[in-house]
């Protein structure tokens, strides 16, 4: 599996979990909402702690950098 994540698509996620946990925790958000909210949060913390959306594979996309190739060009 190959990470298409970038580091800050990855602590956005876990920011947005966290508020989403927090916002349902509180007893701010409830009912279905707040079962959603629940579980995009736990979806969000695993996509960004492994660094793979299988969304992003689904429609090609990549926040990952681009690394530089070295090359022999001396």
């Amino acid at each position: 599996m190959k990470h298409n994540m970038g580091k800050a698509d990855r602590i956005a996620r876990v920011l947005l979990a966290a508020i989403m946990a927090i916002l349902y925790f509180s007893g701010t958000v409830t009912g279905t909402l707040g079962i959603i909210f629940l579980l995009v949060a736990a979806i969000f913390l695993l996509t960004s702690l492994i660094g793979f959306c299988p969304l992003y594979t689904l429609f090609g996309f990549s926040t990952c950098g681009v690394k530089k190739s070295e090359s022999s060009d001396s």
